[in-house]
């Protein structure tokens, strides 16, 4: 599909809507929770009601139709990633960054390609399969081809039982034809986030650098999509704006790309402003969000697009992130560093791009995440069969998919417990595949008590 590429946030219906916003209306909010139930999803009109909820009772009811939603579209998988962080070298000068330009503080490096296998050996170690790549917006002539180095790099690693199977991608805006280089990589899912669509706020806190274009950045998915990725992740950094305003902002830029290209973004991350070495703004921000909003933004999210992964970094702390799982979240890091060469332990984290909330290692999030009914999953199968964009919406939006996700969650998760997991975990993993193969329907049950057997038999990589 093909269109101008002239779209931009129309913040006249999002300032009306915020300034007309009338108290609750208890009533309102139940009929908007019944619709949200139907899976169907929710328009402006329903969030603005939903986003004014104070009441402890109607904000459980709120959560409870969240908790719904997660569960009967994910069930209890949970997916898990590592961030990539590649290169620190920026040229933007973003005041809520450590990594800015005018940050003189940060020692800035790039790694080479040897320090990159080096680095996804440490995370192949670990357990993972999935990571996403993180580079500065270095704006040099050779920093496309760097990235993609870096991708066949990441690729190419084989180490023990395991191997990188699925590289997402997040870095600066490209043109369509260096899309259409990425696309070619075999990247999974392209991600970018506007921080914040008010276009004020934007020009204040962008200061320097091709970053300062709203548009560019902006319209970056629809030339992305254009060149051929169906999988895109968009998100907010909550605390420059009013968290209303880039919420409704968040769901224009929705609306717009299921418009234009027939689906909506893959994933959505919900970020928080966390402090950075060398920015004030981002140990103050302007618009905090409390942790109670916080959770109501999961909330709203999952049940306004039902059918979108929902993504929890480790910057929050593991009680929020427990606290998300049941509203919406659907992917998390974990084991995360935020600076270039941070897998290795010689590397020091003061050089990260912001503070984390959540310092545990792979082993102990999956411990917790096991521990608490979840499965964690490393399926990149989707992404491998062709599964993606609108092919993986049919499948979602009727259900189908958990005849795929379920059984490769269960096998991956048993694979990372044979290869990487102590007693201990080996000890809740097990119980917690066993639980939730059991409340499986029968057809998925059998495929994942086959897939599990042949992981328990030795063969690697399961997946349907």
């Amino acid at each position: 599909m093909t269109h101008e590429n002239t779209f931009d946030i129309d913040e006249a219906p999002i300032h009306a809507a915020l300034s007309s916003a009338a108290s609750v209306d208890p009533a309102r909010v139940r009929d908007i929770l019944a619709k949200a139930r139907m899976l169907k999803g929710l328009n402006a009109d329903d969030i603005v009601p939903l986003m004014g909820i104070e009441s402890p009772d109607l904000l459980e009811e709120l959560f409870d139709a969240a908790r719904y939603a997660k569960d009967t579209i994910y069930g209890r998988r949970l997916v898990l990633f590592a961030p990539l962080y590649i290169s620190s070298k920026c040229s933007n000068d973003c005041a809520y960054c450590a990594f800015r330009s005018r940050n003189k503080a940060l020692v800035r490096k790039a790694l080479t390609q040897d320090e990159i296998a080096a680095e996804t050996r440490i995370l192949i170690d670990q357990g993972h399969k999935r990571v996403l790549l993180v580079a500065g917006e270095a704006n040099t002539k050779n920093s496309l081809q760097y990235v993609l180095d870096a991708i066949k790099t990441i690729y190419s690693v084989k180490h023990g039982n395991g191997e990188i199977r699925r590289v997402n991608v997040n870095i600066a805006p490209l043109n369509a034809d260096e899309f259409a280089l990425l696309k070619q990589a075999k990247i999974g899912t392209y991600q970018i986030f506007q921080e914040t669509y008010h276009h004020e706020t934007y020009r204040q806190v962008h200061l320097g650098g091709k970053k300062k274009d709203y548009l560019w950045r902006l319209q970056a998915i629809d030339r992305a999509m254009t060149a051929g990725i169906d999988d895109c992740g968009i998100g907010v950094l909550f605390g420059l704006a009013d968290w209303r305003f880039d919420l409704l902002g968040l769901m224009q830029h929705i609306r717009h790309l299921e418009t234009a290209f027939g689906v909506g973004p893959h994933t959505i991350s919900v970020p928080r402003m966390e402090p950075a070495s060398g920015s004030e703004l981002a140990s103050c921000p302007p618009h905090p969000v409390s942790d109670n909003d916080f959770r109501k933004i999961v909330a709203i999210l999952r049940l306004a697009v039902p059918y979108t992964g929902i993504i929890m970094s480790t910057r929050e702390t593991p009680q929020m992130r427990r606290d998300t799982f049941a509203l919406g979240v659907s992917q998390i890091s974990a084991g995360s560093r935020t600076n270039p060469g941070g897998y290795n332990e010689l590397v020091t984290e003061e050089m990260g791009q912001f503070s984390l909330g959540d310092h545990r290692p792979l082993g102990e999030v999956i411990r917790d995440v096991a521990g608490l009914g979840y499965i964690p999953s490393f399926c990149t199968g989707c992404y491998r069969l062709g599964r993606t964009g609108a092919d993986f919406m049919d499948l979602a939006k009727p259900g189908d998919i958990k005849q795929h996700c379920d059984p490769n969650a269960a096998s991956t998760f048993q694979e990372y417990l044979m290869d990487y997991g102590d007693e201990e975990t080996c000890a809740i993993g097990e119980r917690a595949i066993e639980d939730f193969i059991s409340n499986m329907d029968a057809a998925p049950a059998r495929y994942s008590r086959i897939m599990v057997s042949k992981v328990k038999q030795g063969k690697r990589d399961v997946y349907r």
